[in-house]
């Protein structure tokens, strides 16, 4: 049964395609989109059947569909409602001491549905936020020669001329700047840290900043008394130094000679996937070993414990080890400097807004509200969040929430250029393309950032 399925699947999209040819119409299906159906056909009989390899590399080309992000924001909103309703029938449940099963599956399915809604409206608001300052955009070629000549080398292999200058003692070769740059745009579009914190490119093997650490003196004097010299404020310094992160795309030699697909395209979606996982990582709980440092780390105890010469970014106490009390949200907003909570923002993954989704003001106003519109994320107690999968969740211990101004409290580091070695040799009939990055990060001013600490039991 299941194999007539995926034959079924497999001759549907090979008809489309056939009609297309036979009536000699302006094509309704391109490359792309097939090559996506067949990845969808293929995952399926991987799913189905689990002998058969997830597949990777060239095939894995997909088309991403736009929503209409006002229909999500209509859906989002009526689910809302539904779940503040059945958030209420729960309340005089419990209050009759009364517990129906009914009831509370259906509030984690609403409330599940919730997230799910935001987190695509979040997608959106990213996708828009990045075409903004040029993500995704159409760029034109600044090298035309380098390009040409790299393409060549990418599906062919052949070497030009042209790739001297790019060539370094490891045989890579820088990957051209349109290539780069997509690549870029595309972690922008995909990474939570990249959207909120400090990006600072550079060209050198590490970046170091100075630190004002104030303590310049002053004093009032009379009119003809005499002025003793001041203190001088002190200066630390701090060095990011930047970690590789790496990605091993791969495609067989007959795909790139045949290949009517995007390659660009391609390459920078595999880079993307592998990048934005492992930086979503590093960013959050790094522990700065060939790698960036978390913002998690910089706690007692902590990987970077110590490390600023600020020290430790300060920590809010929560009284229980699995729930959170509002006042603890508002003991973070409070506690933190006025002059930082105009930008700052709520930082956590999906099943802690789900847990905070339920908590309530005196008023008995819910904290969160979802987005109203496009471009707007959703709010706890009036400040933005910014959903971070890489956040633990809520649980004894942990640190699942942060609140703060990320753009001032962390910065990544990023080395230019994206580095490429074709490799055709060592897994035949597969042509390997390691990518290279290097990357760094931490925190630079812990000053601003505040983290909720749950209790250890």
């Amino acid at each position: 049964m299941k194999m007539n399925c995926i034959a079924i699947a497999c001759l549907a999209i090979a008809g489309a395609a056939a009609c297309v040819t036979l009536f000699g119409a302006e094509p309704v299906f391109s490359a792309e989109f097939l090559a996506n159906e067949l990845l969808q056909t293929s995952a399926a009989m991987g799913a189905m059947l689990p002998g058969l390899p997830r597949p990777r590399g060239i095939v894995a080309v997909r088309a991403d569909a736009s929503g209409d992000i006002k229909a999500l924001l209509g859906d989002l909103n009526k689910d809302f409602e539904t779940f503040k309703a059945t958030m209420s029938e729960k309340d005089r449940e419990m209050a009759k001491k009364f517990d129906d099963v009914v009831t509370t599956e259906k509030l984690e399915r609403v409330n599940s549905s919730v997230s799910e809604l935001q987190a695509a409206v979040d997608q959106a608001n990213a996708q828009l936020a990045a075409m903004s300052v040029g993500a995704g955009g159409e760029h034109a070629v600044k090298d035309k020669e380098y390009t040409e000549a790299f393409r060549a080398h990418f599906s062919k292999g052949e070497v030009q001329a042209a790739l001297n200058k790019g060539a370094d003692d490891e045989g890579g070769y820088l990957a051209p700047v349109e290539w780069d740059r997509t690549i870029t745009d595309a972690l922008v579009e995909v990474s939570p840290m990249r959207q909120i914190a400090q990006i600072q490119n550079i060209s050198t093997a590490g970046f170091k900043k100075l630190f004002n650490n104030r303590g310049m003196g002053s004093g009032w004097v009379g009119e003809t008394a005499a002025r003793p010299q001041t203190n001088t404020p002190d200066f630390s310094s701090l060095t990011f130094t930047p970690g590789e992160i790496y990605a091993n795309p791969a495609a067989t030699q007959q795909m790139l000679d045949d290949a009517e697909v995007n390659l660009e395209a391609w390459m920078a979606g595999e880079v993307e996937t592998e990048f934005s996982y492992q930086e979503g990582l590093a960013f959050v709980a790094g522990d700065g070993v060939n790698k960036p440092r978390g913002f998690l780390t910089y706690v007692d105890a902590g990987a970077s414990d110590g490390h600023h010469p600020w020290g430790n970014i300060p920590t809010i106490d929560a009284a229980a080890a699995a729930a959170i009390d509002p006042d603890e949200l508002f003991d973070m907003i409070y506690s933190l400097p006025g002059e930082y909570t105009s930008a700052a923002r709520f930082v956590m993954n999906r099943t802690s807004q789900g847990t905070v989704r339920k908590l309530k003001d005196g008023q008995g106003n819910y904290l969160w509200q979802p987005s109203f519109a496009a471009g707007q994320p959703a709010t706890l107690a009036a400040y933005p969040i910014t959903e971070m999968p890489a956040m633990p969740d809520v649980a004894a211990g942990a640190i699942p929430i942060a609140f703060g101004d990320f753009r001032r409290g962390y910065l990544i580091v990023d080395r230019v250029g994206v580095r490429v070695l074709r490799d055709p040799y060592t897994n035949k009939p597969y042509v390997h393309f390691y990518t290279t990055k290097r990357v760094g990060g931490g925190v630079q001013d812990p000053t601003v950032m505040r983290l909720l600490k749950m209790a250890a039991v």
